[in-house]
């Protein structure tokens, strides 16, 4: 069992899939990470030795914004625009889409389930 930034990888896995498992680590990071630590593509993470699995970690550790440290970033950011009292702020405190999507008709994600409205029928 490969423990990497407090995630237990899946053993069966290669190597550049597993690695996503890791919030914060999308493809291209992990095929950077294999790049520069010289793992080949088709190699499993049972396959990995103890020094690799160390190498790996060193450079997640160095230079990535993964796990906790970045959900706390993210959270800290949105903390900040709704402080703030702008825009984004605002749909973010009410729970409505932030990015310009329109919301008569869709924006559900972010809305919840429909409601009823007392004597609305055609």
């Amino acid at each position: 069992m490969a423990r990497i930034a407090g995630v237990n990888i899946p053993v069966n896995k290669r190597v550049v899939i597993a690695l996503q498992y890791i919030h914060g680590i999308g493809p291209k990071n992990a095929i950077d990470i294999c790049t520069k630590v010289n793992i080949p593509s088709e190699r499993r993470v049972n396959e990995l030795t103890d020094a690799e699995v160390i190498q790996i970690r060193e450079s997640i550790d160095g230079n990535l914004l993964v796990e906790g440290d970045l959900r706390r970033s993210v959270a800290m950011n949105i903390k900040r625009l709704m402080d703030l009292g702008n825009y984004r702020g605002l749909r973010h405190r009410r729970g409505l889409p932030v990015r310009g999507q329109r919301t008569h008709t869709n924006a559900r994600t972010r809305k919840g389930p429909a409601r009823a409205i007392a004597g609305k029928k055609k």
